[in-house]
């Protein structure tokens, strides 16, 4: 009966992931992993080669859907995709060297960021729109040492021109790669404002890249992550990948729907919490230490 509550769970978690990630521009693997983790016997490199075979399943899914509607920046993706590559390897044969202790305080820790950057992003967003443009302007052309053009044709008719320093928007990449195949997640919730934010990306083409990009530097992380035993491919695979799949679809048809102010509210809750959670975890056992230590002196 355990194991099939298990089951139910790691399906929800994938739904409700999926679901979130579309709803903030960004893959859900951010939210799946830390749920995850928090399973009873759950091993770090396990957890993150599922999820990024997961991922990668679900972006190329995306990726082909996008091709249809002709949105995305092939030049750039390919790019980006090479400069993670790499990283995404290295984090893949990393992760299992990794005490589970400091992987789970190392991944509470970036949730935690995750979850001020979340906080601050209105803020930023409003701060565009309300004239301060024009700072921002002259902070890419400062970042503007080799500076590229794009002109983006949809099939619905929309044009996106924009230029942006390529050489360091692909840099940035190779860090994206690491955390992607070390804590098995897809790094899009980092790079689609990064490119909107300092790169003047138009949002809908950030996405668009950021999900193709994964796609390919995704897959070279999970099939090293597949060569070392880290993927279970059952029940976590089948549960929570068709979970991710399922819950990507449905965000998509209920973001209309949804105010993006409450979606980051409610998401930023669960992230604390779940940095919080997964320190707390990872740090258990040292902090049992120390009280007994205060408990004993005293």
């Amino acid at each position: 009966m355990v194991e099939y509550l298990e089951w139910l769970l790691m399906a929800l978690a994938g739904v409700g992931s999926g679901a979130y990630g579309v709803l903030v521009g960004a893959g859900g693997g951010f939210i799946l992993s830390p749920i995850l983790l928090l399973l009873p016997d759950a091993e770090p490199e396990r957890v993150a080669g599922t999820v990024l075979a997961a991922i990668a399943i679900n972006s190329a899914l995306v990726a082909l859907t996008y091709r249809g509607v002709r949105v995305v920046d092939y030049r750039s993706g390919l790019l980006f995709a090479g400069a993670a590559a790499p990283g995404a390897v290295i984090g893949a044969i990393g992760v299992g060297a990794a005490p589970p202790g400091l992987f789970r305080t190392a991944f509470g820790v970036l949730l935690i960021l995750l979850a001020v950057q979340l906080a601050i992003r209105p803020y930023v967003v409003r701060a565009r729109g309300d004239g301060e443009q024009r700072s921002l302007g002259r902070f890419r052309r400062l970042l503007a040492i080799t500076r590229r053009g794009r002109l983006i044709r949809t099939r619905d008719g929309q044009e996106y021109e924009y230029e942006f320093n390529e050489a360091l928007a692909t840099s940035f990449n190779v860090a994206l790669g690491f955390l992607s195949g070390f804590f098995g997640i897809g790094g899009g919730f980092l790079r689609t404002p990064v490119l909107v934010l300092a790169f003047g990306f138009p949002a809908r083409v950030a996405a668009a890249t950021s999900v193709f990009a994964l796609a390919i530097y995704g897959t070279a992380g999970a099939v090293i992550h597949g060569v070392q035993g880290h993927i279970e491919w059952f029940p976590m695979l089948v549960f929570a990948g068709v979970g991710l799949t399922v819950g990507g679809q449905i965000g998509a048809r209920i973001s209309r729907y949804v105010r993006g102010i409450w979606v980051l509210r409610m998401l930023l809750v669960v992230v604390l919490a779940l940095g919080v959670q997964l320190v707390w975890a990872g740090q258990a056992e040292r902090l049992t230490e120390i009280w007994a230590g205060v408990v004993s002196w005293i």
